[in-house]
């Protein structure tokens, strides 16, 4: 799915090209990268809500970039995912945007903390159902925002990841636990939808 006022592309980066679909907004200060969990893609879980946020987001002025990982495999490769993560960012500062956020869907929430503690151009990061795996340096991002979000109802990787990574994370951080969300969490798609955008227009203005 590519979504209303996007465009397919590949970027390049040291590793080969990087599908991605760009959200642009003429003048946009602030930009998002989107990740998927190991399997990829560019729709993001709760029944595709990466191209709906891309929408909403820039309505609002905020670029988007969603990235599809390069490598598809159980388990993911985190340094892997990471490489694709700082690729996208670096092509949103070219464009000109300023400040970066990035949103990571289950292993991709452990992509994008990594990718936090590498790059201090990211201001805002986003977990959804994330796994422990690869993201224990949680601790390292502070001062950057941080918001994870899980379903109680997760049975993939139970809600019990983030709450650890919320307890191994510095401030300011922010817990949100989904009543009777799965790991998709597709049961609470409208309120993940308000949650996200909302978190990203108070941390990138």
């Amino acid at each position: 799915m590519t979504g209303i006022g996007a465009r397919e592309i590949e970027i390049a980066s040291e590793r080969g090209g990087v599908l991605c679909a760009l959200h642009w907004v003429d003048g946009a200060a602030s930009g998002v990268v989107m990740v998927g969990g190991g399997d990829g893609g560019l729709d993001g879980p709760a029944e595709a809500i990466y191209p709906t946020l891309g929408e909403d987001l820039a309505g609002l002025e905020i670029a988007t970039l969603r990235v599809d990982f390069r490598v598809h495999r159980f388990p993911g490769d985190v340094e892997e995912g990471v490489a694709d993560v700082l690729a996208g960012m670096r092509y949103l500062l070219e464009l000109g945007v300023e400040q970066v956020g990035v949103l990571g869907h289950s292993f991709g929430g452990a992509v994008v903390i990594e990718a936090a503690v590498d790059e201090s151009a990211i201001g805002s990061v986003v977990t959804l159902a994330t796994q422990m795996a690869g993201a224990q340096r949680v601790g390292e991002i502070a001062p950057v925002p941080l918001l994870l979000v899980h379903g109680l109802d997760d049975v993939r990787l139970t809600p019990d990841c983030s709450r650890m990574l919320y307890r191994m994370a510095g401030e300011p951080k922010r817990l949100e636990l989904l009543e009777g969300a799965t790991h998709s969490l597709r049961q609470r798609r409208d309120d993940l939808r308000k949650l996200v955008g909302g978190w990203f227009v108070e941390t990138l203005g």
